[in-house]
């Protein structure tokens, strides 16, 4: 996989940087022939030509996406430098995305936690086309308050998995950091991630492989 720089601003408590990269392709469309035309001139006879070639009035072909493999590997960082690691398919409600090993995903809920420590979680929810950001901003503002100080890293994120989020609160507390964030996926669907990273031994390995999976998430 590739790593990704992007140098325009930092995020506290983020420790990893990560990468993704997709490769598609393209259809090439037949050409028809040119039109001919055969002259069969006879004793004292006429010329007779043929018609050019009908051309095809079928529609053309169309490309749909490529079903996504059921496990797929990613580098992630780790006490040993990077390292890959590879993370099964999961379906949620409207989206699919990869999860690691160590980690439980419950479609049904939306929410990805650390299996042996559901303290540390994320919830994500697929975003309509009517939510105002606005309204979410309000709304993450005055839940984030009751946890500690709110800061905003809204816009480039660096050497982060999300790359860009359109809203990205952080409110960091006695219990750890809290995370509100609004990231729209390559097809264009928006989504909200709320995370919850405790203070304690997990923090680093629960960070870590969730920005990666939340990257993964795609419309189905």
């Amino acid at each position: 996989m590739i790593r990704r720089n992007q140098a325009i601003k930092i995020i506290p408590a983020v420790a990893a940087a990560f990468a993704l990269a997709a490769c598609t392709g393209g259809d090439e469309t037949p050409v028809s022939p040119p039109p001919s035309g055969i002259s069969s001139p006879g004793s004292g006879g006429s010329v007779t030509e043929t018609p050019p070639p009908v051309e095809s009035s079928a529609a053309p072909e169309q490309s749909f996406p490529t079903e996504r493999p059921q496990t797929d590997s990613f580098e992630l960082m780790t006490a040993d430098g990077y390292q890959q690691k590879t993370a099964t398919l999961q379906q949620g409600e409207g989206f699919s995305l990869y999860v690691f090993e160590g980690f439980s995903f419950d479609a049904a809920s939306g929410r990805l936690t650390l299996t042996d420590n559901t303290d540390y979680y994320v919830d994500i929810e697929r975003l309509s086309a009517n939510d105002d950001l606005e309204s979410v901003r309000k709304s993450a503002e005055q839940e984030l308050k009751k946890f500690g100080t709110v800061s905003e890293h809204s816009g480039e994120l660096v050497e982060h998995p999300l790359g860009y989020a359109e809203l990205y609160l952080q409110s960091t507390g006695e219990d750890g950091i809290r995370d509100y964030i609004v990231w729209e996926a390559e097809e264009g669907d928006r989504y909200l991630f709320r995370l919850r990273n405790p203070k304690g031994e997990e923090a680093s390995a629960f960070a870590g492989p969730t920005w990666i999976t939340l990257s993964t998430v795609r419309g189905e």
